[in-house]
């Protein structure tokens, strides 16, 4: 079984989706012969780091929402978090442009590493209030993960055509929000559905690959 997912590594329903999607795959039979597709997603790809405008006022602005409604959102978000054995906080997140975040995890992906990158972005956004845009920043963590290449990512443009096609696919698939897991080709299934929702689209489609 291949699930392709797309995801932006700001976004907090990518992190708790494939987080559920971990646990979910642990309780799987068949969990040896899944395969998972990581593919690029840039939630807002005009958006630059400003360092004087926190992520709760970036949300009421944008949702056009009172700052008390878009802390008490993130306050809950912490709290799923949690629930799953993570850590966030959202008053340290540095929310910022990911295109050049998305080029490293298409070099990791060239080594297999591809996931594992992911989850560490994630971890260095929501958990670490790390800048992901700041290239040494996207070096050190890279180095953590074991990727080889990385610096010359920066000399020119390696990578960039790979995340506009990952983009331009999910367009095509009439993708507009993420995360967003493409099961075996078939199902697309949209948001953070929980533990039990990825297990019932697991256990579905392999059912049907075995009619």
């Amino acid at each position: 079984m291949v699930i392709d997912i797309w995801s932006d590594v700001v976004c907090p329903f990518c992190y708790l989706g494939e987080v559920q999607l971990a646990k979910a795959l642990e309780a799987f039979a068949h969990y040896d012969q899944v395969e998972i597709r990581t593919h690029a997603f840039e939630l807002d790809p005009s958006s630059v780091y400003n360092p004087d405008l926190a992520l709760d006022q970036l949300l009421a602005d944008k949702y056009q929402m009172p700052l008390e409604r878009a802390q008490t959102m993130h306050h809950d978000l912490e709290a799923k978090a949690a629930d799953l054995g993570m850590h966030w906080s959202f008053a340290i997140a540095k929310p910022t442009n990911t295109f050049d975040a998305h080029r490293l995890i298409a070099l990791a992906r060239t080594q297999e590493l591809d996931a594992t990158m992911v989850q560490r972005l994630f971890q260095a956004y929501f958990s670490e209030g790390k800048l992901i845009s700041d290239r040494t920043v996207l070096n050190e963590l890279a180095h953590e993960v074991g990727v080889v290449g990385v610096d010359q990512l920066w000399d020119g443009d390696l990578f960039a055509d790979e995340v506009r096609v990952d983009e331009a696919t999910a367009q095509g698939y009439g993708v507009s929000g993420v995360p967003a897991m493409i099961f075996d080709g078939k199902y697309l299934v949209v948001g953070a559905q929980g533990v039990e929702g990825y297990s019932r689209a697991l256990e579905q489609t392999w059912a049907e690959r075995e009619i």
